[in-house]
């Protein structure tokens, strides 16, 4: 056997150890119960609260931001089913309220609300000021905004200066000042979660989304780096990004195989917790971050794509505002 010879069969193995180990790793995410175990305590051993009351004598709470609806909701609630109290953040009090009600009623656990704009410039203080404290064992960002429901090039957004400050203190400023504000605690007590809620359409360069899906590369690159800085520390801290999910945002789309309703969404994630610095959350997003990232982006990034992907969008935008409007011509008839 010659040296040519030798070094192609060597090649040859190395690719194939390379990719069968990329296979087997990946094979793991669709059995997180086996691969990722959390044991029953696994929250609670973060500390007995998760939510914050006003008390002055130190104890652990965990932090939602955008916790009125849609994925902080569910985060929210799943974390109180699982023995913790909660703080819920968003701007709408009658909602935060009517919340912390419901979950209140069904978990037991306290709730106490923050009312709040993170699209607003200066907002933080005053939450820190709430905040300071009370030790957060656990931080879930999920505050964002997207800039226009129907897809559009950069310069077409309305009102675009504001639209820029908006998405980037949403999105971006609010995930860095609220990391600011409580991983200093964890830090001294060696223990704590953050989870920030990103988007899969982050994993490429998405056009039409273009300000949204960059503001959501900014989340995980951020989340990746402070998870490898903090690594030793105890603290975990995961980018958590999801494809479609029935929410406000996403037009409340009907639920499928590939569209979560936002607690089966919360459901899932929860179980990759362990599964690294970053997770899509549950096997069918999975799949699609893989398809996305194989498919060349030549193709994507076709014409005849993006103009059917904004069709499609405008298409189920008409579809939801005329049920919207039969229901609200049905209730006025009813009322008469």
């Amino acid at each position: 056997m010659d040296l040519t010879e030798l070094f192609f069969i060597s090649l040859g193995t190395a690719v194939f150890l390379y990719y069968g180990i990329r296979l087997l790793l990946f094979s793991r995410m669709f059995f997180p119960k086996l691969w990722f175990p959390l044991s029953e305590t696994f929250f609670t051993s973060m500390g007995e609260w998760a939510g914050s009351g006003n008390q002055r004598t130190p104890s652990i709470k965990k932090v939602v931001t955008g916790g009125s609806e849609g994925i902080g909701r569910a985060y929210a609630f799943a974390l109180a089913e699982r023995g913790m109290n909660v703080i819920i953040m968003s701007r709408t009090k009658a909602t935060l309220d009517q919340v912390a009600m419901e979950i209140g009623e069904t978990t037991g656990k306290k709730v106490k609300v923050i009312v709040t704009d993170f699209t607003d410039e200066n907002v933080f203080s005053e939450i820190e000021e709430q905040l300071k404290d009370l030790n957060i064992g656990v931080l879930v960002n999920n505050v964002g905004m997207l800039p226009s429901f129907i897809p559009c090039e950069f310069l077409e957004s309305e009102e675009l200066d504001k639209t820029i400050t908006k998405t980037i203190n949403c999105n971006v400023k609010t995930t860095v000042k609220m990391c600011k504000m409580i991983l200093p605690g964890m830090e001294n007590r060696r223990k704590g979660m953050i989870l920030n809620v990103s988007s899969g359409i982050a994993s490429i360069p998405f056009p039409l989304y273009t300000l949204y899906a960059a503001s959501k590369v900014f989340v995980e690159r951020f989340s990746q780096g402070l998870q490898a800085e903090y690594d030793d520390t105890g603290i975990l801290i995961q980018a958590v990004a999801p494809f479609g999910v029935s929410t406000r945002m996403a037009g409340y789309q009907k639920t499928n195989a590939v569209t979560l309703s936002p607690e089966d969404f919360v459901k899932n994630s929860l179980q990759y917790l362990r599964a690294g610095g970053k997770t899509y959350g549950s096997v069918c997003h999975i799949v699609l971050g893989w398809l996305l990232q194989s498919i060349p982006l030549k193709v994507l990034y076709a014409e005849s794509v993006l103009h059917g992907l904004q069709e499609y969008v405008k298409k189920k935008t008409r579809q939801k505002n005329l049920v919207f409007a039969s229901r609200v011509t049905t209730q006025t008839g009813t009322n008469k």
